[in-house]
């Protein structure tokens, strides 16, 4: 017995100096990294490092258990996804406005909006910013608890990104465990970007491994692609294998001050606290005093730009301090406080060999100059658009002519302006080939113009001209679209063409499927555009229901497209690409594997047009399944907060076209949309909102109130007028008519069959005692415990009525972070303003279970 436990003293003993070793080896590992990554300034050698480091390996591998995520071994590894998750953000993502003035004037139109805001004169000494670059990246949120990174997030749309942690962990840069002392959450923003010697190298090992003839292998245009490639690579092991690095720039949500949670007084602070505890920050920060100091500062990053180790687009500027940036807010969802100034786009000149119209999704016919060759600002440019005829014709841009062109916003190319001394003025010929369409039907179409000898312009295909002339003459719209010849007309109050072939107009439909399977709609994993292009035109895919209706028996074998290929003999052959097997299955199971989508994707990926993501959420929180929303009225429609007539308008249309109602209904054997969950939904409809939208003559809101004060739903007016036991006066009885006519019985039989209920300021919901009885209550910035739509309908329970803007009408503004133009406004009338606790009281006050 004694023997045994000697042994067990022993073998307890071992393991705590193991224990014990591994945290040393941890803290030392995590010091040398930072020493190399972060401060540039190694300590020790890489074989000592790596000595080190296999030693820890040793350890962990002997005590699984004690394995730790934020371990140094555990930035390279995990296993390859097959999917990112989405994340939502505690804290919204938002953007900077852009200061379109890009000479030192900009930064001085960003500190007369910041002096007039803050109320300052000239008297005034100057307001202190912050400035700072606007690295060419990919936005990041890390979030720590309790000092230990456990997510990291892309940018998404603001509201909601990617989970991208296993391949945050591989950037040296970036810390796995904080010091001591950090918040208990913590979530730090900033940008992943890629150096550019990093690049370069990158790309040497790439055309390396393309020689070689290794398959699959490409090299990348720009250090921004490249990064944002790594940090979306499904395997952390070959994001690994891509150099990134990170700067720190700002926070996302974090402990608050009165939980233990850090006091800044300014950003700058703020910055300095972010380099203590160990992330990078970029050294070319600065404090400016004024206009005078932006200006210095956007003059000397300028001169500098070129010589900078990264890419950048511009510099940002703060106010730096923090109370003052809270007292600015937001105005829609940019703050106030902050604005991006760019620089100068680089420019080149080129030779416009000629103007193709193309044709989108929508049927919106786009000319587009096609360019000679040229590199600017990183990328071999070849096309840019002109938007539409005006401002062709407003730029004056014709075939043969001599262009400066630009990537406007370091993203989309466009033509600045012609030289117009060096047009040509002999005659220009362009011979392409002629299409099976233009032979078969012999349509073409004439320019606009006074001269005799106008040419004669054919199209070809939806790509190519044939044009014959004596000289460049102004661009002019076909009136036929260059796709499938139907009719091409200007809508009234609209600069655009737009083709009347809808879903049998080819372009479209390809355009239409690809929306339909991208990320934000179906997102089909698998059916990029070359495949859907591929499959459109060999009679695959014609509608979106054909997504569901492939088989891996129809898919296999079926040819892609043709390539070259090189025999070990130096023979080259066409060979056929063809799909396999493995990606048949990956297809099918893909479209498999959306039938239960959310219905706000559906919606949105039908592609009707003025509905975007956000309107198509709005749209399935209202009507909770497809089928209801195929028969909405414009009147129906018309009660959706935020929604208007041109969209109500889009929609009944798309919807009253009988191709589009077939195809949607066909849809819906295959899918089955999986609708908002109950707190979501709307659940209840204001009665003032409906009489509002009424708009009859001589019901203002005294008097459309003194109804509500009788009647709190259209059903007990309608009871009351039917029993000729009206109340409140004419208007009343006016009101009661109009919703005897069949419009509005129909709009409330609509909104019966969605189970959606009336009621007004005092409609009974909630104790009448309550004190948000009779209420209208605004609810701005980010809530902790709800949404912001559950916490309208938890107010309505309570008896008050929710509004979407402030006005002297509002008795109550509950206010979040990131409350921006709605605050400044309540405070502006003086009109009460609480935070979420205290509104989380007066809800359970008024007996409203959260």
């Amino acid at each position: 017995m004694a023997n045994l436990d000697l042994f067990a003293e022993q073998t307890l003993g071992a393991a705590s100096a193991d224990l014990s070793r591994m945290h040393a080896l941890r803290a030392l590992l995590h010091n040398y990294a930072h020493q190399y990554y972060v401060l540039d300034a190694p300590q020790v050698p890489d074989a000592e490092y790596d000595r080190l480091f296999q030693e820890l390996q040793a350890l962990e591998a002997a005590h699984p258990e004690w394995l730790t995520p934020d371990s140094p071994t555990q930035r390279v590894g995990g296993k390859t996804l097959e999917h990112f998750s989405s994340v939502r953000h505690a804290v919204p993502m938002l953007s900077i406005r852009t200061e379109t003035d890009t000479e030192g004037s900009g930064a001085e139109n960003f500190d007369n909006r910041v002096r007039k805001e803050m109320g300052l004169t000239d008297s005034d000494p100057p307001v202190e910013y912050v400035a700072e670059l606007k690295f060419d990246g990919l936005a990041m949120n890390l979030r720590y608890e309790h000092g230990v990174l456990v997510q990291a997030a892309t940018r998404g749309d603001g509201e909601t990104g990617e989970d991208v942690t296993q391949n945050i962990r591989t950037i040296g840069q970036i810390p796995l465990r904080l010091p001591d002392g950090v918040p208990a959450v913590l979530e730090v923003r900033g940008e992943v970007y890629m150096r550019r010697d990093d690049f370069d190298a990158l790309n040497e090992r790439q055309r390396q491994r393309i020689a070689a003839g290794e398959k699959g292998e490409k090299t990348f245009v720009n250090p921004r692609n490249a990064a944002a490639g790594a940090v979306r690579q499904l395997d952390p092991a070959i994001a690994a294998q891509r150099p990134l690095s990170f700067f720190a720039y700002g926070l996302g949500e974090c402990t608050p001050i009165e939980q233990g949670g850090p006091a800044f007084g300014t950003h700058f602070d703020l910055l300095q606290t972010l380099k203590n505890w160990g992330f990078p920050v970029a050294a070319l920060v600065d404090i400016a005093q004024g206009a005078t100091g932006l200006i210095a500062y956007h003059d000397r990053i300028g001169a500098t730009r070129d010589q900078l180790p990264y890419d950048i687009d511009g510099v940002v500027y703060k106010v730096n301090s923090l109370a003052l940036q809270k007292q600015m807010g937001f105005v829609t969802r940019e703050p106030r406080w902050a604005v991006a100034h760019k620089y100068p786009a680089q420019e080149q000149l080129t030779t416009v060999l000629g103007i193709d119209v193309q044709v989108g999704r929508t049927g919106k016919l786009t000319p587009v100059a096609k360019l000679a060759p040229v590199f600017v600002g990183g990328v071999t440019v070849t096309n840019a658009t002109l938007h539409n005829e005006d401002e062709a014709r407003r730029k004056d841009v014709r075939v043969g002519d001599t262009v400066v062109v630009r990537r406007a916003g370091d993203v989309i190319p466009e033509v600045v302006s012609v030289l117009l001394q060096m047009r040509p003025n002999g005659p220009v010929r362009l011979r392409k080939r002629v299409s099976s369409f233009i032979r078969r039907r012999g349509q073409g179409f004439f320019l606009s113009t006074k001269n005799r000898d106008a040419p004669r312009f054919s199209f070809r295909s939806s790509k190519s001209l044939l044009c014959e002339r004596a000289g460049p003459l102004a661009f002019t719209m076909p009136h036929f679209c260059p796709v499938c010849g139907s009719a091409a007309v200007r809508e009234a109050s609209e600069a655009d063409y737009r083709c009347t072939g809808g879903l049998f107009c080819s372009a479209q439909r390809t355009q239409a499927l690809v929306h339909f399977a991208s990320r934000q709609a179906m997102d089909l994993d698998g059916f990029g555009d070359e495949i859907i292009e591929r499959f459109v035109e060999m009679g695959l895919l014609k509608t979106v229901v054909d997504f569901y209706r492939l088989t891996e028996e129809t898919l296999l074998g079926f040819v892609l497209r043709e390539e070259s290929f090189r025999y070990k003999s130096g023979e080259v052959r066409m060979k056929q690409v063809t799909i396999q097997s493995d990606l048949a299955k990956k297809l099918v199971v893909s479209a498999n594997g959306t039938r239960n989508r959310q219905l706000a994707r559906v919606i949105f990926g039908l592609g009707i047009r003025q509905v975007g993501i956000a309107t198509a959420k709005d749209l399935a929180r209202f009507f909770g399944s497809l089928e209801c929303l195929l028969e909405a009225s414009i009147d129906l429609l018309l009660l959706i907060e935020n929604l208007g007539q041109k969209t109500a308008q889009s929609i009944v249309e798309f919807f009253a076209e009988p191709h589009n109602k077939q195809v949607v209904n066909d849809l819906l054997k295959e899918v089955s949309p999986s609708p908002p969950e109950t707190t979501d939904r709307v659940q209840r409809l204001p009665f003032l909102q409906l009489l509002g939208s009424m708009k009859m003559k001589g019901a203002g809101a005294v008097a459309l109130r003194s109804v509500l004060a009788k009647y709190t739903t259209p059903e007990s007016l309608i009871a009351a007028g039917s029993s000729n036991q009206l109340e409140a006066g004419e208007i009343a009885s006016h009101l009661y008519a109009e919703l005897c006519n069949e419009r509005w019985v129909n709009v409330l039989q609509q909104v019966k069959k969605l189970g959606i209920t009336w009621g007004s300021e005092r409609d009974g919901q909630g104790d009448q005692n309550s004190p948000l009885v009779g209420m209208t209550v605004v609810i701005t910035g980010s809530l902790e415990q709800f949404s912001r739509d559950r916490a309208k309908e938890l107010a309505e329970k309570a008896g008050a009525k929710t509004a979407g803007s402030v006005s002297r009408k509002t008795h109550l503004v509950v206010a979040g972070p990131g409350a921006g133009s709605k605050l400044i406004e309540a405070e502006k009338l003086g009109i009460k303003i609480i935070g979420e606790a205290e509104f989380v009281q007066l809800l359970h006050a008024s007996g409203v279970e959260l």
